[in-house]
């Protein structure tokens, strides 16, 4: 299931127009206060995904003749059909299946630790070096 929205529209941040969508009017103040211009948001007539919204953006000619608004409604449009489709991923109930997990790494054997150990240290020279530590007075 998509999310839907009841606004769409566009702005400008750093001479670059892009299609901007909320669910309320009191968007618009978020945008100005992060340095957005040029904002135009309209109310849609119905909650529409951002698919549905940037259609109907353009079938009604929002861009009345800019072209940046207009790439800015293109670019979205390919954007979105370049996006995977939610259908190609598997379900299970209402929750996605988790991508799989790396196979598990295999528990150390005792062999393999050993393997690992200095050749240099042995069970006397671990007795030699216990028998030089110093007994701590308590």
């Amino acid at each position: 299931m998509s999310k839907s929205f009841t606004h769409a529209g566009v702005s400008k941040l750093d001479g670059e127009f892009k299609v901007r969508f909320a669910n309320d009017s009191m968007r618009t103040k978020v945008l100005i206060k992060n340095g957005h211009t040029d904002i135009d948001i309209i109310e849609l007539k119905v909650p529409m995904s951002k698919e549905d919204a940037v259609a109907y953006l353009l079938s009604i000619d929002f861009d009345n003749g800019n072209t940046a608004v207009r790439a800015a409604l293109e670019a979205e449009v390919t954007k979105r059909s370049d996006a995977p489709q939610a259908a190609n991923k598997e379900r299970k109930g209402n929750k996605e299946t988790k991508k799989p997990k790396k196979a598990p790494t295999p528990k150390p054997s005792l062999e393999s630790i050993r393997a690992k150990a200095p050749s240099s240290v042995n069970k006397a020279a671990i007795e030699a070096q216990l028998a030089d530590l110093e007994d701590a007075p308590y």
